[in-house]
């Protein structure tokens, strides 16, 4: 394992992991009863328990969810440990590293809590409510799919092929 990318990892996941746990407890702990308003009818902060997934769906599957997160993570896991250490490659594995900083938050409440807590509420478009985490997983997935669809060429995606051995197996 590339020791340089693991605390490349370490470096990214606990701070954002951190900032997600600490904005949830002060969610969980300051508006829980009562929603602040940060720009009158467009940004609030409201407390959601968010028994679903992306926008509310898929109510009460928790076991489901933890089940697939930890399943994306290793793949995510695999896959940043896969992609050569080059400058060009970069953005992507800092993407990945952001993916799974969200994802590992999502994680915890509903390990913890059985839910998620989201608190960040666009009132002005009537936009869902979601949490840090949900902007780390968003954002990091938009521009992902933005560089692989519009920057990226198929060769630099050579590191996901697999090599043939010398028997000839792959």
């Amino acid at each position: 394992m590339n020791k340089k990318k693991l605390l490349r990892l370490i470096l990214i996941l606990i701070p954002c992991v951190i900032i997600d746990q600490i904005t949830k407890y002060i969610a969980r702990t300051s508006i829980k009863v009562k929603s602040i308003s940060i720009i009158k009818d467009v940004l609030e902060l409201e407390y959601l328990e968010n028994r679903g997934a992306v926008w509310g769906s898929f109510q009460g599957q928790i076991a489901a969810f933890v089940m697939l997160t930890v399943l994306l993570s290793a793949l995510l896991l695999w896959a940043y440990f896969k992609i050569p250490d080059s400058r060009r490659l970069a953005p992507i594995s800092y993407l990945i590293c952001f993916i799974i900083a969200g994802a590992i938050g999502n994680f915890i409440d509903r390990v913890i809590f059985g839910y998620v807590i989201d608190f960040i509420y666009f009132k002005i478009i009537n936009f869902p409510i979601f949490n840090v985490a949900d902007i780390y997983v968003t954002c990091s997935t938009i521009l992902l799919a933005v560089l692989v669809l519009f920057y990226y060429k198929d060769e630099d995606f050579e590191w996901l092929k697999f090599k043939k051995n010398n028997s000839g197996d792959e």
